[in-house]
């Protein structure tokens, strides 16, 4: 951020302390979105048996709570500015809180898909005032060490997620099933609530923002028009409706833009500034960002695969991921030497990983009966990747940009990631379950498997080509 910050700090004794305590409240604010995403991932086989859900309602409790990330992350970030981050990052909290209870008290998948769209709402407003509290609060010298730390969440994140959340389902806590994994956010949350009162100083911009209340209503309704057709339209037999709200998205799309240039044209504060547009390296990475993040789809059916096709249960599918959390967890810290020597040719270097342990995965189930070591070292090699990539994203797409609209060009890189995966959950995941059929043999469920990751596979070399196109510029 640029602009000049108002900072209120809180009484305190030993400062040393308080910045190291407060520095876990905000990393614990910036750990529950991930983790959300993936500790729900294993979790769907339960859900569709306790409350009868359809394939379309588990798409939605993924990508419902992708979509309402995306759309309110960046207005997430200007209330922070506008209204004070502490103030923000506790009202985003306090939602996310209530939304994690509504999800685990959900009597069935309409309620749920509420309460996910609940929870990314709030985690949108919570999750900006992370980073820009860290800003304030940390010099330039300091924020290296502490970006390491904020960084290595995400991967922590997938680690807690997959092994957590089957250690939870599998131990049935208190008697609670897939409902555990949404319950325990309320107790974490609620000590990182007391924690934020009493240790984080409050900051605000001194230049007031307005709210894009539009554009956030326009881009609301194109990303409905896109996510709800492709998730319901296999299962209802793609009736005309989803032809149709397919097509209205265009015009609400055009209308969005439209909107967005005439309030930048005036002066205004719209919601997403197209001139960052004019730079074809952002653009590129923007692209890049999306297919990405498309690759999220792999969580939601690596679960159903083991579990309805091989009768695993929640807990060995966590513990059969961890090859992937293990390389995502130490991917950052093996990149930032990486990175030392081939600079932006490191994103190029993880999408190539990636590829590489997709294609081992898909050799490994091709010709044998299941996962094995092939499997599992192929799972590695694709955290290793995806901890190269994820961290080296954004600084690489973000270097030419003014550092003025940085702040905003970084959001719109964050929301970028939240809609690729969003839309790769809607897309792919419907391929998937259009392969899977009415069959429920292992077979079948390991061609579906198959198909998703041979997709996998092409968004990542599309990704390679894009990488290197950017690295040019």
């Amino acid at each position: 951020m640029t602009q000049a910050t108002e900072i209120i700090k809180p009484k305190v004794t030993d400062h040393r302390t308080v910045r190291a305590l407060a520095l876990t409240v905000l990393l614990v604010g910036a750990f529950l979105p991930p983790l959300d995403y993936f500790i729900v991932n294993l979790a769907l086989p339960a859900i569709q048996t306790g409350l009868h859900a359809t394939g379309a309602q588990l798409q939605l409790v993924i990508s419902s709570y992708a979509s309402a990330y995306a759309v309110f992350l960046i207005t997430g970030g200007r209330l922070g500015d506008i209204f004070g981050r502490k103030r923000m990052f506790m009202i985003g909290l306090t939602g996310f809180v209530l939304a994690s209870a509504l999800c685990g008290f959900a009597p069935n998948g309409n309620i749920l898909t509420a309460g996910r769209l609940f929870q990314g709402a709030s985690a949108a407003v919570m999750a900006p005032q992370v980073l820009a509290t860290i800003r304030t609060m940390y010099s330039a010298g300091e924020q290296t060490r502490v970006m390491g730390y904020y960084g290595s969440v995400f991967g922590m994140a997938s680690i807690v997620g997959q092994l957590g959340g089957g250690i939870l389902i599998t131990l049935r806590p208190f008697g609670l099933d897939w409902e555990s994994i949404f319950l325990i956010n309320v107790p974490v949350g609620i000590l990182a609530l007391v924690g934020a009162a009493k240790l984080l100083p409050e900051s605000r911009s001194e230049r007031r923002t307005r709210i894009d209340l539009l554009g956030v209503a326009l881009l609301s309704t194109f990303l409905g028009l896109v996510i709800y057709p492709l998730t319901r339209g296999r299962e209802a037999g793609w009736p005309p409706w989803t032809f149709v709200a397919l097509f209205l998205s265009l015009p609400a799309l055009f209308l969005f833009v439209i909107a967005e240039k005439r309030i930048a044209n005036r002066g205004g504060d719209p919601l997403v500034d197209f001139r960052l547009f004019k730079s074809g390296s952002f653009v590129i990475g923007l692209t890049i960002t999306f297919l990405f993040y498309c690759l999220s789809v792999f969580f939601l059916t690596y679960g159903i695969y083991l579990q309805n096709g091989f009768g695993w249960n929640a807990l060995a599918c966590g513990v059969a991921i961890m090859p992937f959390a293990v390389g995502f967890f130490f991917g950052p810290f093996i990149s930032h030497e990486f990175a030392k020597r081939v600079h932006a040719n490191v994103l190029a270097a993880g999408f190539i990983l990636m590829t590489i342990g997709y294609v081992l995965i898909v050799a490994q189930l091709h010709f044998g009966d299941g996962p094995g070591p092939i499997f599992y070292i192929g799972l590695f090699f694709a955290g290793v990747g995806q901890g190269f990539v994820f961290p080296s994203l954004v600084r690489i797409v973000l270097a030419e940009v003014e550092p003025e609209k940085a702040g905003l060009a970084a959001g719109m890189v964050t929301s970028t990631l939240q809609i690729g995966a969003a839309v790769g959950v809607a897309a792919i995941g419907g391929l998937f379950f259009t392969v899977l059929g009415g069959h429920s043999t292992a077979t079948a469920y390991s061609q579906a498997f198959q198909t998703v990751l041979v997709v996998v596979v092409l968004l990542l070399l599309c990704c390679t080509a894009l990488a290197k196109l950017l690295n040019r510029h």
